[in-house]
């Protein structure tokens, strides 16, 4: 009887240990579902101001709105929430955007490039993926961090940067924070320097060359864009400490 009672005794230990650690785990997962996602995901341009035109005549919103949910749902299957702003395409006012994501972790705006007017018919020779930062947001050397990590996840995905930004002509002369990995400083871009948090823009590829449009038209090539930058998005959260 005694050692039936100290078998009794002892075998109900396991179990409030695993009711109290079940206790706990549910406590977290509480706190983690009402937690704002890590990730604000910007939808660049609207349906009124679409941005530039593929050479298709495709709006450059349109590319945005998928690669942009391409992208939330490659951070999903990571286990990183996020939060779609400008999906809809009625966001007009840029601080809007910006306001909207002010309990986020990261910014990340979704675009895909042009050329300047004069270099529109010989567009076939540009193409390639660049990303942009401003010193004017709260977070410069986080931004810039964070902008490495999606340029290096992308050109080990096999991308290429443009530097075309870089050229000394109206419209463009934006200064290269990083020229390997085609990283620009874009001090005054609205998105970036009214962001609560470290914020990056990621300029996919060229639409407005036949051939690089058609590319990033593929789903295979879009899934590939949307992994990459996720997997950067994903190693800059771990360095901040987040991990939802």
């Amino acid at each position: 009887l005694k050692y039936a009672a100290t078998l009794t005794h002892t075998s109900t230990m396991p179990h409030r240990l695993f009711s109290y650690s079940l206790a706990l785990g549910l406590l977290a997962n509480a706190a983690w579902a009402d937690a704002p996602p890590a990730v604000a995901i910007d939808v660049g341009h609207s349906l009124a101001a679409p941005g530039a035109l593929a050479a298709s005549g495709a709006t450059e919103f349109s590319f945005n709105q998928r690669q942009a949910r391409l992208l939330q749902q490659a951070l999903s299957a990571d286990g990183v929430t996020s939060r779609l702003i400008g999906e809809a395409g009625d966001m007009t006012q840029l601080t809007d955007r910006t306001l909207l994501a002010r309990q986020q972790r990261l910014f990340v705006s979704v675009h895909h490039d042009s050329v300047q007017p004069q270099y529109l018919s010989d567009a076939s020779r540009f193409h390639g993926y660049s990303v942009f930062v401003s010193r004017k947001n709260p977070y410069p050397a986080q931004s810039l961090a964070c902008a490495r990590e999606v340029a290096r996840a992308l050109s080990a995905a096999g991308e290429t940067p443009t530097l075309h930004h870089a050229e000394p002509i109206a419209g463009e002369n934006r200064p290269l924070a990083d020229a390997s990995l085609g990283i620009y400083w874009f001090d005054d871009l609205v998105v970036l320097k009214t962001a609560r948090q470290p914020a990056l823009l990621v300029e996919h590829g060229v639409i407005v060359n036949p051939q690089e449009e058609a590319r990033l038209m593929l789903p295979d090539v879009e899934n590939k864009l949307a992994r990459a930058v996720a997997d950067g998005l994903r190693r800059c959260l771990l360095a901040q400490g987040i991990t939802n």
